[in-house]
């Protein structure tokens, strides 16, 4: 069973003694209803699953109910004698985003306090645009993701005192051994091959066949790509979500990594504009992450970013990896520097900065250069850049130099070498340690954040 960070957030907020519903939010196949059933099975003695897709396949109970009244009897249809009281009976409301009414329905739900309610989703952001009433004040939504490296490492055999010592080393910019190194180099280039899925991740440890996990890959991509197709049809609108899905790995190997709208049909004069509702439902689904353009960079970011250029990434490297190098393990595992793996470092670390909170930008300056991340750093309420390196020449960046010089206070460079240390301005780290690069929020404990 494989540990998720989330389980221990969901479970802090159904112990917490709001009255407030958790939705928990992503792409499809990240372990949204695994971490909800583990958690509330846990605090809860009766727990209860809808499934809204499942049913909407089937019997269809659910379907056309708006009142809460008709809601309770149908549950009560279904669930018997596993309904008690509020205070040990747990309602799951899998799939939300299927029948949108249940959003608005949430409100009332919570008022009458019959049950505890938690829901989880995807295309959350596209259903609520489309809900006549959202009920902002009864809601918290969270944002979950698939398997961080720090929770791959755990999943392959790391226990917590390791990962503290590593967070020790990274905060204390303390090297590892050459050994240490070479083994946590291993791993991450293993989960560059794997990525995150969950479906992946457990494949790979059952099998260590890159065929096997391959296949999971694959399913999952063609589950994106028959979902887009199906909200296409929903919506009665002819559009490009599948095509330009498609196109984001070929994209991610040119200099600007950008998607260019001229090349999406192949049509000059084309303008993003036009792909605005594809670009939409791509970032909003989840199964892609959008990185938006700054070019004068000032804290924090998304007051000025530019909004017509956007890179899009692959919401999980082991997807990326698949598409560029199918079953060969060879161009990942053995570093072969014929292969430049500068698409999949970038698509790694857009990964793990937003699984660890992070907005995220890029610098984008034409007499300057282009600048890998930019991040809000909230405990110095300024911009941190990051420029990320996969082959040798990582101390060459000189739109991150001309950056430093012009504005910013310090920057980081991530690359494979082994040391940490600062040169100037300039931080220089082992890239693996990008699991430790939080957003600095100040922290409370996870029972301050519901009320």
């Amino acid at each position: 069973m494989l540990y998720r960070k989330i389980t221990s957030y969901i479970e802090n907020y159904l112990k917490s003694g709001t009255d407030k519903i958790l939705i928990l939010e992503g792409a499809r196949q990240v372990g949204k209803s695994f971490s909800i059933r583990e958690a509330g099975q846990r605090v809860y003695r009766h727990f209860v699953e809808i499934n809204f897709a499942e049913d909407d396949e089937g019997a269809k109970l659910f379907k056309n109910i708006h009142k809460k009244e008709d809601f309770y009897l149908t549950l009560s249809m279904v669930a018997g004698d596993r309904l008690s009281g509020r205070d040990d009976t747990l309602v799951f409301l899998d799939e939300i985003q299927h029948y949108p009414q249940y959003l608005t329905m949430l409100k009332f739900l919570r008022e009458d306090g019959r049950y505890r309610y938690i829901a989880s989703g995807s295309l959350l952001g596209l259903t609520l645009q489309d809900t006549t009433s959202i009920p902002v004040g009864s809601i918290i939504r969270k944002e979950m993701f698939q398997l961080d490296f720090e929770e791959f490492l755990i999943a392959n055999g790391f226990g917590t005192e390791a990962i503290s010592m590593l967070r020790y080393n990274y905060e204390n910019h303390q090297s590892l051994t050459e050994e240490h190194h070479n083994h946590l180099l291993d791993l991450f280039r293993r989960y560059l091959l794997v990525g995150g899925m969950p479906d992946a991740v457990n494949t790979y440890l059952d099998t260590h066949n890159i065929m096997r996990v391959r296949e999971v890959q694959e399913g999952i991509r063609s589950l994106y790509a028959d979902d887009a197709s199906k909200y296409e049809r929903e919506h009665g609108k002819k559009l490009l979500i599948r095509r330009i899905y498609e196109m984001i790995p070929s994209q991610m190997e040119n200099k600007k990594k950008r998607i260019v709208a001229q090349e999406i049909r192949g049509k000059e004069g084309d303008r993003f504009a036009e792909y605005q509702e594809e670009f939409e439902y791509l970032v909003s689904s989840g199964i892609t992450l959008a990185v938006h353009a700054i070019s004068n960079p000032r804290f924090p970011l998304s007051e000025s970013l530019q909004k017509n250029l956007l890179k899009l990434y692959l919401n999980d490297v082991g997807l990326l990896t698949g598409v560029l190098y199918h079953n060969n393990i060879r161009p990942i595992l053995d570093d072969v520097r014929s292969i430049n793996l500068g698409s999949v470092y970038e698509s790694v670390v857009a990964q793990e900065l937003r699984a660890h909170g992070h907005k995220l930008f890029y610098y984008d300056n034409r007499k300057q250069g282009e600048v890998d991340y930019l991040i809000d750093d909230y405990s110095a309420m300024s911009v941190l850049p990051i420029e990320v390196k996969s082959g040798k020449d990582y101390t060459v960046h000189s739109a991150l130099n001309n950056l430093l010089k012009n504005s910013m206070a310090s920057g980081t460079v991530i690359s494979n070498e082994r040391e940490i240390y600062v040169d100037g301005k300039i931080t220089y780290m082992p890239i693996y340690f990008v699991m430790f690069m939080d957003t600095d929020i100040p922290k409370a404990d996870d029972s301050d954040y519901f009320f």
